[in-house]
């Protein structure tokens, strides 16, 4: 039976490796050992952060809508209520936006929100 040799798989493996170890610091680019376990930790890292990244974004929204809507008279909690009670379905990185590029749109919602809210005793 022939011999094998194997070093032109080995080879792809760690190239693909050092490809995915680009731009890591010291001995985790250049040895294979080191930047194996760097990019499976990366990789644990990535899956992790990409379910973090929707939660940033939401609380990044949230606070844009509560100052925005303060300049109103209304908190952003009671502002989300107003909307429900209106049945205006509008989620918050839209409102968010809004908020920023068209004041005027969003203050129409803001007066919609308020309008539905019971009057303060």
């Amino acid at each position: 039976m022939a011999r094998v040799k194997r070093g032109v798989t080995a080879h792809a493996k760690h190239k693909k490796t050092f490809k995915a170890a680009k731009g890591f610091y010291g001995r985790r680019k250049n040895t294979i050992r080191a930047a194996k376990a760097a990019v499976d930790r990366s990789m644990q890292y990535a899956t992790r952060d990409r379910k973090a990244k929707k939660r940033v974004f939401r609380a990044l929204w949230i606070q844009r809508l509560n100052a925005a809507v303060r300049e109103y008279g209304l908190t952003y909690s009671r502002f989300i209520d107003g909307l429900a009670k209106a049945g205006v379905e509008v989620d918050r990185k839209v409102l968010s936006e809004l908020a920023i590029h068209q004041p005027e749109a969003f203050k129409a919602i803001v007066a919609q929100a308020k309008s539905a809210l019971p009057k303060a005793a």
